[in-house]
């Protein structure tokens, strides 16, 4: 699957374009825009714009449930020499002097596989034991079944530590000391 975009008239000269084109050909979308957003020419943002329109244009025709945009790459960038506005420009003793200025056309085309759908039916069963989770055993996940089904569930772990008692020693209780009879006995031959 192909989809284009196209960017006609753009006040650039089309060398410079294609300096900028030699970087992200046959690179994936992601990766090209990343390179576009860190590459330091006039040439990147437009470039990154056709390129993301040439996305959008992709997902539209295919929908997003089949395509993603990380699955697009690039299969081709054309950079086509516009018309040439001429100018002037005015130099000393009356004379003028004449240049061009250049536009340039940029093409696009991104390509891509779609995916097909994997439609898995469940049983009744399947479906009860994702609404009501066994007791004991915490529900798996972060859909919202899993996080109604921890909140509906007991929490067995506070009810256990609120039932026993803390045994913990407080500084005015002084440590009982278990004294056996040979230890009292060693003490006195000392």
């Amino acid at each position: 699957m192909q989809a284009t975009a196209r960017l006609k008239y753009l006040m650039m000269s089309p060398r410079k374009l294609r300096r900028v084109v030699s970087l992200v050909k046959g690179k994936s979308v992601e990766e090209a825009l990343t390179i576009l957003k860190f590459t330091n020419k006039a040439a990147a943002s437009p470039l990154a714009k056709t390129i993301q329109s040439a996305t959008a244009n992709a997902l539209s025709i295919e929908g997003t449930s089949k395509i993603k945009a990380e699955d697009l790459s690039i299969a081709q960038i054309n950079i086509d020499e516009g018309p040439r506005a001429k100018r002037i420009m005015f130099r000393a003793m009356g004379r003028a002097y004449r240049f061009k200025k250049r536009f340039a056309h940029i093409t696009v085309v991104v390509e891509g596989e779609p995916q097909e759908e994997v439609v898995e039916k469940k049983s009744a069963k399947t479906k009860a034991a994702d609404v009501e989770p066994k007791a004991g055993k915490p529900a798996k996940g972060k859909g919202k079944k899993a996080k109604a089904a921890k909140a509906a569930a007991p929490d067995v772990k506070a009810e256990e530590t609120a039932a026993e008692p803390a045994d913990v020693e407080t500084k005015d209780e002084e440590p009982t000391a278990e004294v056996s009879a040979d230890d009292a006995a060693e003490k006195k031959e000392e």
